[in-house]
């Protein structure tokens, strides 16, 4: 996600692209065929800064689209609400979802220069409320993101309210999308599209730690999804888990109220726990080892708080619940597939497609990059590899992954993949 701590645009600039093909694939893989283009029906789900931009380039390039969006308004995640879930640690499959994870205070940490699409660059407007800053707060986003729509007429392809039940594909080659007014239809209407490109985020479905003694442990929960304001935290003991930006922005924040914070995270492997500095009351910690009835939380390199609350920012799952493949296409361990480039599943290509999976990325640039060639291949403008080939990209890079010794949950992270 992206958070306020801001990171050095140097560094960002520097960094290797490792596998360019995730935005540009390479000559050898595509041509460019002799046949006419020929426009398709396409349903997109969701309207945050994916969504949008995926409507603009199937446009552009003739096709019919159709956007579902199951809120009011569009702007996914960066539609801030101060309502947060009745199930504060997010596991309840029965509650209220709250699709956005923003906090109050979220500012992005990246400079405004590399935030916008490639031809609608993010700039400060000298309008009434607007934040000029650099490094702006999550309104300045939103509201790029409302110039975007209207000045390329989009608003008119969103349904709003519209919440899609399901997706399948049909026998005749078309796809089924079932969806229903989400405040008041209870029937769900079924309609045929050509293809589906699948938009809907994935800062929504929260991924929790695994610890030992939670279900006796007495004190109380929250995932930084459920995050908005310190205030709750008041003079309270907090043992925070995780190390990434959201991590490091709560926990700053949270100090400023909290009795004591108390930081449980891989990188820490000191043995001992180290206080932060320039704060009296912040604690680095390793790993969480275990929970008690008691209260107290034990942790790997031996020491124990008695705790209030443990805050999870471990981060989010993919989650397509919707979607019906037949097994064709999975989450396993977070990592969705087998997906050619982390876009096409070469069992439904081109007709089923995502766009925005890879994080630690600059996204509306990889969101516009990814679409394009959607919208191409869509047209018969540009042709993907066989599906054999595909397959063989896919578990090239798996075996890759699994030679490293990286995790499946590592493989839409594109940290230092990419380049301008």
């Amino acid at each position: 996600m992206i958070l306020r701590s801001v990171i050095s645009s140097n560094q960002l600039y520097s960094r290797k692209l490792t596998h360019m093909t995730l935005l540009s694939p390479t000559p050898s893989h595509f041509h460019m065929p002799q046949n006419s283009p020929k426009n398709k029906n396409v349903a997109v789900i969701g309207a945050g800064s994916a969504g949008l931009v995926t409507a603009r380039e199937l446009q552009r390039e003739g096709h019919s689209v159709v956007v579902f969006e199951r809120e009011n308004q569009f702007g996914g995640t960066w539609v801030y609400t101060p309502a947060t879930e009745s199930d504060p640690i997010g596991i309840d499959p029965k509650r209220e979802i709250v699709h956005s994870s923003l906090y109050s205070s979220l500012r992005v940490n990246l400079p405004r220069e590399v935030m916008g699409y490639r031809d609608y660059p993010f700039v400060a407007k000298k309008k009434p409320n607007r934040d000029p800053r650099r490094y702006p707060g999550h309104k300045e986003v939103l509201d790029y993101l409302e110039d975007f729509a209207v000045d390329f007429g989009l608003i008119g392809l969103v349904r709003f309210g519209m919440e899609v039940g399901h997706v399948g594909l049909l026998e005749n080659g078309k796809w089924k999308v079932s969806s229903k007014k989400r405040e008041n239809d209870a029937v769900f209407v079924n309609e045929e599209y050509d293809a589906v490109v699948i938009c809907n985020g994935h800062y929504t479905e929260p991924r929790t730690a695994d610890i030992p003694g939670i279900e006796v442990w007495p004190g109380k929960q929250i995932h930084s999804h459920n995050y908005r304001v310190p205030d709750p935290f008041r003079d309270q003991v907090v043992v925070l888990i995780g190390s990434a930006a959201s991590a490091t922005d709560i926990s700053r924040e949270i100090a400023e109220v909290a009795k004591e914070v108390h930081i449980s995270s891989r990188s820490a492997t000191s043995g001992v726990p180290l206080k932060l500095p320039s704060y009296d009351n912040v604690w680095q910690h390793s790993m969480i080892e275990s929970v008690g009835i008691d209260g107290g939380v034990n942790f790997r390199d031996g020491s124990k708080v008695l705790a209030d609350i443990i805050l999870h920012c471990t981060g989010y799952k993919y989650h397509f619940p919707f979607l019906e493949t037949n097994g064709l296409v999975t989450v396993d361990d977070n990592r969705v597939g087998p997906l050619y480039k982390h876009i096409f599943p070469p069992a439904f290509a081109p007709s089923l497609s995502f766009v925005g999976l890879p994080w630690k990325v600059i996204p509306f640039p990889l969101c516009e990059l990814q679409s394009k060639w959607i919208a191409g291949v869509l047209s018969g403008r540009i042709s993907l590899p066989s599906k054999e080939d595909m397959n063989a990209d896919i578990e090239a890079l798996y075996s890759s992954m699994e030679t490293s010794c990286i995790p499946k949950r590592y493989t839409h992270n594109m940290d230092d993949c990419q380049k301008f």
